[in-house]
């Protein structure tokens, strides 16, 4: 463990953030779901979601997290936040850690935007900056070319305005990620991994090489909207509720950290409680939850054949991102995870490419899939057309 815990209430726990020696809470109070804050300006605060982020904010310290994230791209948060801890609340800088995000192109608009982020948070240092949903090795290059925005986050960082420099990602390509670890450039990263999402667990196991800070970004939403489940989601992890599994199941690795939870309702702060203690590795009751789910896996055929071996991102001539296809169809097939599967797989295509790039799998597209990578006895072109008839909602 780090040396201070700061906020440090029973029976929250903390773990070292990697190199940056911080000790966070295992749960992170996130600042991505306000109501209206994405109304602009982004410096409006309007009462509802400032009442609504006192509320939460008071909750979260009086549970013992210590560690709060927001972002740029967040609308009013940052403000929000600030008129929160510094006005409204009073609280002492000392007493949380505080990291956001922004997405800089240029090293001249790192400078402008942090200025900017300083003065909405209320706030005269961010301890955790990340650059913001990196999601392919040009945006990394991008992002770390000479003179470019990571160098000027460490003028900034020299100058005591910001503390250490990590960065967040949407990307679906481990080995992207694992070289953007090797530049040494970064102190910790955010990323997606979660009991129904497991591609990024070389990534996990790198950065704790590295002895790098690993916080899982949306756990409960890009997890699988864990918080509306069906009953055979809940039947299946009984009696902890998807969530509580979830959190249990990413926090059972040490080299994960802490897991932002968009907590905005008395009743998330009830459930969040219900996840400690966490334990590593499983305790014997996760363990058995483990085992239903994956035994589920066996009931539906060829479930358990996730592509991203033989169909890296970007691989196929099709154009679809077929490791991802066969994830949701999973989902939906073995765990009613029905609403988030059509969700996520109508994303592509459309105006979130870049975050979640890949071509619907039409008959048009499965044509051209390359299914001679596929191993044999794996009928690749019948689980694409039955996930894109399952999963698909025109647009009207």
């Amino acid at each position: 463990m780090a040396g201070e815990i700061r906020n440090e209430r029973a029976p929250m726990q903390y773990r070292r953030f990697g190199k940056t020696e911080r000790a966070l809470s295992v749960i992170t109070l996130g600042g991505m779901r306000y109501p209206r804050q994405g109304e602009k300006p982004r410096t409006d605060v309007p009462r509802e979601m400032l009442d609504n982020c006192i509320d939460c904010t008071v909750r979260a310290l009086d549970a013992g997290i210590n560690h709060i994230e927001t972002a740029w791209a967040y609308g009013k948060s940052e403000s929000c936040y600030g008129i929160t801890l510094s006005e409204e609340l009073k609280i002492p800088r000392s007493r949380y850690h505080l990291m956001t995000k922004g997405h800089p192109q240029t090293a001249e608009d790192v400078r402008k935007m942090v200025d900017r982020q300083l003065q909405s948070l209320r706030t005269d240092h961010i301890d955790l900056y990340a650059v913001h949903g990196l999601g392919s090795r040009a945006a990394f290059r991008r992002a770390l070319s000479p003179g470019g925005p990571v160098d000027e986050l460490c003028k900034l960082r020299e100058q005591g305005m910001i503390g250490e420099i990590g960065f967040s990602t949407h990307c679906q390509d481990p080995k992207v990620l694992i070289e953007a670890l090797d530049s040494n450039r970064f102190s910790f990263i955010n990323l997606h991994y979660y009991y129904f999402w497991q591609l990024h667990a070389d990534v996990v196991a790198h950065a704790a090489k590295k002895d790098l800070g690993v916080f899982i970004i949306s756990p409960n939403d890009k997890g699988g909207r864990l918080y509306e489940p069906l009953p055979e989601l809940r039947d299946m992890t009984a009696p902890a509720t998807p969530i509580q599994f979830n959190a249990r199941w990413c926090l059972s690795d040490p080299a994960v950290h802490t897991l932002s939870f968009g907590m905005t309702a008395p009743e998330h702060f009830d459930e969040m409680r219900g996840i400690l203690p966490v334990s590593a590795p499983l305790s014997e009751a996760d363990a058995r939850i483990r085992a239903r789910l994956e035994a589920r896996l066996d009931e539906v055929p060829h479930a358990r054949y996730e592509g991203y071996a033989d169909y890296p991102p970007g691989a196929d001539p099709s154009g679809i991102n077929i490791a991802e296809v066969l994830r949701l169809r999973r989902l939906w097939r073995c765990f009613g995870m029905i609403g988030f599967a059509k969700f996520r797989y109508n994303m592509f295509s459309g105006s979130q490419a870049l975050w979640y790039p890949g071509e619907l799998a039409t008959d048009e597209a499965i044509a051209k899939v390359d299914v001679s990578r596929a191993p044999d006895g794996i009928p690749l072109a019948d689980l694409l057309r039955d996930a894109h008839q399952g999963l698909y909602e025109p647009r009207e």
